[in-house]
């Protein structure tokens, strides 16, 4: 089998840095699996790589749409397996970066979204319940049709409660249990999959510290642009953190300080909540930054020994 390596873990962990040492070491190249740096014009929201931060180590899904365009993750799944090929064409290795949990699974289990073809009526409907009704009584309609579902899955992550609900009155079956028989497939790669992470008062800290650098940066001015080139508040681009919340505060709805305030509560939320999918998966590495004193070359060591020593292992 080819090998994948996939480094990941919460927000704000130094996943970029980690993973460039990685590819250099390597002969690697990077694949972003991160929903909203695919967008372009979005940089500072996203915290998206610098072209010199990268050191000539070549990042495929960075700025290939328009914020204006939707992007989901069978788009992301399409792209992802094409840039691998490119890859392994090169005699290189892949290595998915990023903390989209969900992206990173539809790739390593190559996991199939034919199931139920898009029915733009029925979205749209649930779509108009979702803008009249709220985004709570539309999660209790998932309850009703796949509770487990609605367990997984945030009220306030509207594209995916109506991808379940669409799922369930197109073919009949649960979301849920597809996802399940889906995530009990075996890697179709030859796999490490390193989860990077931090004592939690940490990472909260570096996540405030981040926001407070974005707000520095120029965040509000960015959303202005974006806005300024159509995108709306509804638009999938828009639906990262920190983009919503500055548009509450340009339409006057709250003011910049509960801006921030809430970027900073939800990022965290958001860090818990990818720390607890990465718990689910399976032969994970864990990565505790505090167990190799902070030390970069030390984590970089710890993953090529992973990596090396189990594949001779294997032969």
């Amino acid at each position: 089998m080819n090998p994948l390596i996939i480094l990941t873990g919460p927000t704000a962990t130094g996943k970029t840095k980690l993973s460039i040492a990685l590819a250099k070491a390597i002969n690697g190249e990077i694949i972003s699996a991160d929903s909203m740096q695919v967008y372009r014009h979005m940089n500072i929201g996203s915290a998206k790589i610098r072209q010199e931060e990268m050191q000539g180590v070549k990042h495929y899904l960075v700025d290939i749409f328009e914020p204006t365009e939707a992007f989901h993750i069978v788009l992301f799944q399409k792209y992802a397996k094409q840039a691998i090929a490119e890859i392994y064409a090169k005699e290189k290795i892949p290595i998915i970066v990023g903390g989209t949990g969900f992206y990173i699974q539809s790739v390593l289990y190559d996991i199939d979204f034919q199931e139920g073809e898009e029915d733009p009526a029925l979205r749209e409907n649930l779509e108009q319940i979702a803008r009249e009704k709220g985004t709570e009584f539309l999660h209790n309609l998932l309850k009703e049709c796949d509770p487990k579902a609605a367990e997984e899955i945030h009220a306030n992550n509207t594209k995916r409660v109506i991808r379940a609900i669409e799922f369930n009155r197109q073919t009949g079956k649960k979301i849920s249990e597809h996802n399940k028989t889906e995530r009990e497939k075996k890697s179709v790669y030859d796999s490490r999959y390193f989860v990077l992470t931090d004592q939690r008062e940490r990472l909260y800290k570096a996540i405030d510290k981040r926001v407070d650098q974005m707000i520095a940066e120029g965040l509000v001015d960015e959303v202005k642009r974006l806005m300024e080139m159509g995108c709306k508040r509804d638009s999938t681009a828009m639906q990262g953190l920190g983009y919503k919340e500055i548009i509450s505060y340009l339409m006057d709805e709250i003011s910049l300080e509960e801006a921030v305030y809430t970027i900073k509560r939800d990022t965290r939320h958001f860090a818990k909540r990818q720390l607890t999918w990465f718990r689910r998966e399976r032969d994970v590495i864990w990565i505790e930054k505090d167990k190799f004193a902070y030390d970069e070359e030390k984590m970089l060591h710890y993953i090529e020994t992973k990596l090396w020593k189990e594949t001779r292992g294997n032969d």
